[in-house]
């Protein structure tokens, strides 16, 4: 049998890999596999566990919305995340197998937890309510009907969760043998990760400093690292409210706390480094300033299922284990605490998670690359060779036909260098010309990478060309590149990307100049917006979730009021000429291209307002365009989204770009 073109519902066929978890005696990998659900509604997860060579991979719990793995450090139990009713517990089982049971019993679920070292002893974040914080004195809160809700913060509501539930996230500590649970923190603040130290009884967590009670923390950037002893519950910084910190590590010693962090030096565009804190001394190093490179992953895809937590200490404790976000890749670093550094992997691909083996001879992987969304891999450090583990798409991509990208770069007109990727047609005939969509990432600060992406290869299948690129503004090139986009909105980076489209079409000879299309969502939607109100080069584009008025933005999105000040420089009562100067539809008269809207309902990262005032000022000039809602969708509908939704989404944006490009579909 031939192989057959990748269509839009074949989404409900793949399977996501993400949490890898090494049992440090067994060396087993118990890990996360993700796939959406018999009836299309959502998506179950369920954990597996895999030996160290490939060669067993077999199902291990038996829940269906289990996740989040981990080994007591003895192998003696293996304990979990499970959903089952309301809320999120954490389950136990032996690491032998056999039943599990629910451990805790947090009124309000846990979002994350770690065992302690000695196995004794559960640390997890769970919300409880911060009645001072969201309700006046004398108030009864829990009066039965209908109630008015009361808002005195800025942060009333944020995209995915929703308007504020007047409860903050808190630490709590379970002890296993007596089964009760105390909180380790409180206050009118959030905790938002944590770690043992070695000893068991000294905690790292990080929340915001709100030591200043005239503060608001709303309007508070950075944060801070605590210690936290779990016999007294007695916490104290360390830092000095100077950068915005990530997942604390500790040395196998205790005498480091290893981190990565920004310093806001440029915003939401300044990189992200790795720091260490001598420990209980208190001594602050930068460990990567020499380097012009963003640690952790900030690769965008449509195909992802886990996120990078953290450094990794060596077993040695004299080398420190991360990501870095490079040129369209995601690469593991090994840094030296003498100053040294080692890139350990190379070449077109997006590592998105990875554990070290406790002998530090192997590194587990969550490994993407051109043609597969993610599988974990085995690399062994000693020769430098990679094993697949998991083969879960395995055979279903077997039967697909591919496009595989390719990279370019390109010198822009004022000497900067971009890279971009061209994505062939699949089937495509020397001498043909065919329709080309420009594809445009949103953040602005994210970075495509040389990664699976379903929606570039369902447009590849319907007999389009893709084009899609890092204009400045991205990640992975450095300081000034991720920075140059902060004020100019609509400046550089569109030049970027129009001299991107130039340079594909002088270079690739089987793209048709006159047949291009433009889509993107969130940055790319507001660029999808700006491109069409200031050239009429493309014959159809699609925006999503998009900004178009920077003025209500400003005061609708759940990040409006500081986003908006961090990239346009400006607010909507000081500086309203700058923020419309920006606005897409300050230049909607000038819009000629047929336009699709796409805008989830329940997204209130750009809110659905944005889409509405673009479809009512096209359509009241006659223009052609169409509004589509979303229902209960929010700004992560392309990724994690109602399955059925995201599949309708595809098909929208392949149905426009058949109707107004000639020829557009084969």
């Amino acid at each position: 049998m031939g192989k057959r073109k990748i269509t839009s519902e074949d989404l409900f066929k793949f399977k996501w890999v993400s949490s890898p978890a090494i049992c440090p005696v067994s060396n087993r990998i118990a890990y996360v596999s993700k796939q959406v659900n018999e009836d299309k509604s959502g998506y179950d997860t369920a954990i597996r566990i895999v030996s160290s060579n490939g060669e067993q991979d077999r199902a291990w719990t038996q829940g269906s919305k289990d996740t989040s793995p981990a080994w007591s450090q003895d192998g003696t139990s293996f304990a979990f995340i499970r959903k089952d009713g309301e809320h999120n517990q954490v389950w136990m089982m032996d690491a032998s197998g056999g039943e599990a049971y629910a451990v805790t019993k947090a009124e309000s679920g846990v979002t994350s937890f770690a065992l302690s070292p000695d196995g004794q002893y559960i640390l997890y974040l769970s919300k409880v309510s911060d009645v001072a914080a969201s309700t006046q004195e004398g108030e009864d809160v829990h009066k039965p009907g209908k109630q008015a809700l009361v808002i005195d913060r800025l942060m009333y509501k944020s995209d995915g969760s929703g308007l504020w539930d007047g409860k903050r996230t808190h630490l709590f500590v379970h002890d296993c043998a007596t089964g009760e649970a105390k909180a380790l923190t409180n206050g009118n603040f959030d905790v938002t990760s944590f770690e043992w130290a070695p000893d068991s009884t000294t905690i790292a967590y990080t929340a915001k400093n709100m030591q200043d009670e005239t503060a608001d923390p709303d309007l508070v950037r950075t944060n801070d690292l605590f210690i936290v002893e779990r016999t007294n519950g007695e916490s104290r910084r360390l830092t000095d409210s100077g950068l915005s910190i990530g997942k604390p590590v500790f040395s196998h010693d205790g005498r480091t706390i290893a981190f990565q962090a920004s310093d806001f030096s440029h915003g939401f565009a300044s990189l992200q480094r790795l720091y260490t804190l001598t420990y209980p001394e208190g001594t602050l190093t930068c460990r990567s300033q020499h380097l012009d490179w963003q640690l952790g992953n900030n690769a965008i895809t449509d195909m992802k299922a886990g996120e990078f937590e953290g450094p990794i200490f060596s077993k040695d404790d004299q080398s420190i284990y991360t990501l870095a976000t490079i040129e369209g890749s995601v690469h593991i670093i090994k840094f030296g605490l003498d100053g040294t550094h080692e890139l350990l992997t190379e070449g077109p691909q997006e590592i998105i998670q990875f554990e070290l083996t406790t002998d530090e001879t192997s590194i587990v992987m969550v490994k993407a690359d051109f043609m597969q969304p993610g599988a974990l891999f085995s690399y062994n450090l000693d020769t430098s060779t990679t094993i697949q583990l998991t083969h879960l798409n395995d055979s279903f991509l077997e039967e697909l036909e591919l496009s595989k990208p390719e990279i370019f770069w390109l010198e822009t007109s004022d000497g900067w260098k971009v890279q971009g990727w061209m994505v062939p047609p699949v089937g495509m005939k020397k001498g043909r010309k065919y329709p080309t969509i420009l594809e445009i990432h949103g953040g602005p600060h994210g970075m495509y990478a040389s990664s699976f992406m379903h929606e570039f290869q369902l447009l590849a299948a319907q007999g389009y060309a893709v084009i899609y690129t890092n204009p400045r503004g991205g990640h992975g090139y450095g300081q000034k590149f991720v920075n140059a986009c902060r004020g100019d909105y609509g400046g550089r980076d569109y030049q970027d990307l129009m001299e991107a489209v130039d340079y594909a079409i002088a270079n690739f000879d089987y793209i048709d100049e006159k047949r291009i299309g433009v889509t993107g969502g969130s940055y790319g939607g507001f660029m999808t917006n700006w491109i069409v109100s200031h050239t009429d080069r493309f014959v159809a584009a699609v925006t999503q979730r998009s900004i178009s008025n920077w003025i209500s933005f400003y005061g609708v999105s759940d990040i409006g009021y500081y986003f908006t000040e961090d990239q346009i420089d400006g607010n909507a009562w000081a500086d309203m000429e700058k923020l419309w100067k920006h606005s897409p539809i300050a230049y909607v008269e000038k819009i000629n291209t047929p336009l699709l809207i796409l805008h989830g309902e329940q997204d209130l990262r750009c809110p659905i307002e944005q889409a509405e005032q673009l479809f009512i000022a096209l359509k009241r000039q006659g223009k052609e365009t169409q509004f589509v809602r979303f229902p209960d969708a929010n700004h992560n509908l392309s990724r994690s989204g109602h399955p059925e939704l995201r599949v309708e989404r595809l098909d929208r944006i392949v149905g426009w770009m058949n109707r107004f490009i000639p020829g557009g579909a084969v």
